[in-house]
């Protein structure tokens, strides 16, 4: 341990004094050991300078990592009044750089974070039943995160990161690429977490694009990726049906009618979302 890390209870001791078992209606999978939560915050970048938001911190590994790695300051949202208890120690042992905060992830506004006049970065290890909820609230969030670094189920990552014409590629990648660089970490393996999960994770860095990647307002985006993936076996003449005279919406956005949603580059679903908010007059 450096000289200047304070001394702290191990993790497992914190969570048998607290007794925070694992609760799976909360999607709680632990995370102890220290050289791979510091792999994480390492892996978030420049975060000395930052305002971190943490989800789901437990009982405090990743936060313990941020903290030594230099975070100016952790804001820790934790629904689990059993594990806010067990973050106490933190909290007196770097003072003035962590706030924890009792709530429900789904329902915290962020808003506030950005008038403290840091960057703000998201970087945590996601709760898996609320994960992807989450990420595609933040990635429509203004301004945006200069960062966010997360832990989410490696299919979900897989998703996230799928190039066009993937089996992968769908509406998440086209949603997230858009307006953010996607870039994955590394894995991490059921094995590291405490209850084991079922299901490999990964680690995933987006990082906002100074521009969208092609013209288009993103609600028109999420309709138009919605029709087109909702049925992706069928040609987009079929699947886009929904959204009126899907054959001259296509031929307005340069896209042959017999084509598949997972053959469309981001930039083909942007042309079809700018055809449609035309054709609907906005």
């Amino acid at each position: 341990m450096p000289a200047d890390e304070p001394a702290l209870p191990p993790l497992r001791e914190v969570i048998a004094a607290a007794g925070l078992a694992a609760k799976k209606s909360l999607g709680q999978h632990f995370l102890l050991d220290l050289n791979l939560t510091r792999r994480i915050a390492r892996a978030a970048g420049d975060i000395q300078n930052a305002t971190v938001l943490e989800i789901g911190p437990g009982p405090g590994g990743l936060t313990r990592a941020l903290l030594a790695e230099g975070a100016a300051e952790v804001v820790a949202v934790e629904r689990d009044a059993r594990a806010v208890a067990a973050l106490q120690p933190l909290i007196a042992a770097y003072p003035g750089r962590i706030e924890v905060i009792e709530a429900d992830a789904l329902a915290f506004d962020p808003a506030a974070l950005f008038a403290r006049g840091r960057p703000v970065r998201i970087v945590a290890n996601l709760p898996y039943n609320i994960g992807t909820a989450l990420l595609l609230r933040w990635l429509a969030c203004e301004p945006p995160f200069a960062s966010i670094t997360v832990m989410l189920q490696k299919e979900v990552v897989e998703r996230l990161a799928a190039p066009p014409g993937s089996a992968s590629y769908g509406r998440l990648a086209v949603i997230a690429q858009w307006s953010h660089k996607v870039r994955r970490q590394f894995d991490v393996p059921a094995r590291a977490f405490t209850p084991p999960p079922k299901v490999e994770s990964s680690v995933v860095e987006l990082i906002p694009r100074e521009a969208p990647l092609a013209p288009t307002d993103r609600a028109t985006l999420e309709r138009v990726t919605a029709a087109a993936f909702g049925q992706r076996r069928k040609m987009l003449r079929g699947s886009l049906k929904a959204l009126g005279d899907a054959e001259a919406l296509l031929a307005e956005a340069g896209i042959a009618p017999t084509r598949r949603a997972e053959e469309i580059p981001i930039e083909g679903f942007c042309a079809l979302a700018r055809a449609l908010k035309t054709r609907e007059g906005a």
